[in-house]
């Protein structure tokens, strides 16, 4: 498909309109399908729109919802302290304003990318001039458990009909359910901290002999594996799930890889994520764990990805790397990227260079990390102490600062923030947390 250059849109990094002179720019005319009604999905349609693309906006959703936040599906809406509806980022009011036509409860099964196609699932073709591929991720679920699903009362957490339906599940009963939560990332801890505050008994099975050790580390990782008990949570670590099936005397039990058994009403499965990339095999563009695309997200010509399913050039200290990162902020960030890449073309856009943030709330502790920590990074507490449970503490990775993580000093974390962007030496970082 050759795209119409007359009267095209150019935007340069300083905001100016400019004229077009190469094939791969939008115009007045085009069209745009962005495949994802996700946070990063939304954030390019809303983009698109505020920076001067007038052509026509297509967003296509599997689900039936408008785009919607997912940090409160574990945490208010399924504490039931926001209703369902709060966390929507977008009505219809809105998208009426922003002149998007909707196609939801629809899923993409192919794409053309060279032609700039897109196949639904019900045999409906999608023509672009420009494609945002924004399928986020689908949640891993355990072999061999393809027959149970909610109505047996087991759960993966990922879409807000889960969340809605996981809270129906876990106050169902009079008395306090029986929850077992498989996985003590931070989603599995996340739901388990919630269930708890909803009065059930919750059980957390980790196959790591640390929660989170390939994340924080071993130090780190025992902190935070000592507020589920501190909590009432029963945390069994370096265990391995061999089944779950339907029960007499419960609804599912979860038997152990040394034969253990352990009853539950309900199950949440919490192992982690993959991208959602099966719908492109063939379609012309890169996959490997992910969409693979440069350091302005570019995957193909005219084609574009943002949010869990892009795998873009990360460029920071001097170097390059790809990466794959499942953060509501660099997801809100690539869906605003990704969409002024395509107004402003493949050889004029910027470079996507985020300093990684996420939180995750536990217990009534609010973790923030700043960066892209490793389990094998160097970690120094250099403010406050594990103790008192307010501190700062630096990862560092070959001589340089990786990332920052804090609880209860939100402040003193963010003085970090410029540390990272321009790429400060570990011992640079040393000095400013003890200064």
């Amino acid at each position: 498909m050759e795209l119409r250059v007359p009267t095209a849109i150019r935007r340069g990094v300083d905001g100016h309109v400019r004229p077009v002179t190469d094939a791969e720019q939008l115009t007045e005319d085009s069209t745009v399908v962005v495949v994802g009604a996700s946070l990063a999905g939304w954030r390019a349609v809303e983009t698109l729109r505020a920076e001067g693309f007038e052509g026509a906006l297509t967003l296509v959703g599997d689900e039936r919802h408008l785009p919607y936040d997912r940090p409160p599906l574990s945490k208010q809406v399924l504490a039931g302290t926001w209703p369902p509806e709060r966390a929507v980022l977008a009505d219809r009011r809105r998208s009426s304003e922003l002149r998007v036509h909707e196609v939801l409860g629809r899923r993409a099964v192919r794409l053309d990318a060279e032609g700039r196609k897109v196949e639904l699932h019900d045999g409906t073709v999608l023509d672009g001039d420009a494609v945002v591929v924004a399928t986020g991720a689908f949640p891993r679920r355990l072999p061999g458990t393809e027959a149970l699903g909610s109505r047996d009362g087991l759960f993966t957490l990922r879409t807000l009909d889960d969340s809605v339906g996981l809270r129906a599940a876990v106050t169902a009963a009079d008395a306090p359910a029986r929850v077992v939560v498989i996985g003590a990332g931070f989603i599995g801890a996340e739901v388990a901290s919630t269930c708890a505050g909803l009065g059930a008994r919750v059980t957390v099975l980790e196959a790591l002999d640390i929660p989170l050790r390939n994340v924080l580390g071993p130090m780190l990782g025992s902190h935070c594996a000592s507020l589920h008990g501190a909590n009432g949570v029963d945390l069994r670590t370096g265990v391995a799930v061999r089944s779950i099936d339907k029960s007499e005397t419960a609804a599912l039990v979860v038997e152990l890889g040394d034969g253990n058994l352990v009853p539950a009403d309900v199950v949440v499965v919490g192992i982690g994520v993959a991208p959602s990339t099966d719908w492109l095999a063939g379609s012309g563009i890169e996959l490997e764990n992910g969409v693979v695309c440069d350091d302005r997200l570019y995957a193909a010509p005219g084609i574009v990805a943002a949010g869990d399913v892009a795998r873009w050039r990360w460029r920071h200290d001097g170097g390059e790397e790809l990466i794959r990162i499942e953060h509501w902020q660099v997801a809100a960030e690539a869906g605003v990227a990704a969409a002024r890449s395509l107004l402003a073309g493949r050889a004029d856009a910027p470079p996507f260079v985020p300093i990684p943030y996420f939180w995750s709330d536990q217990f009534g502790i609010r973790f923030q990390v700043l960066g892209n920590p490793g389990g094998d990074d160097d970690v120094e507490v250099v403010e406050g102490s594990l103790g008192e449970g307010k501190f700062v503490a630096l990862f560092g990775r070959a001589g340089r600062l990786r990332a920052v993580m804090a609880i209860g000093k939100p402040r003193q974390l963010m003085g970090f923030r410029p540390l990272l962007q321009s790429g400060c030496s570990w011992d640079e970082a040393l000095a400013h947390g003890t200064s």
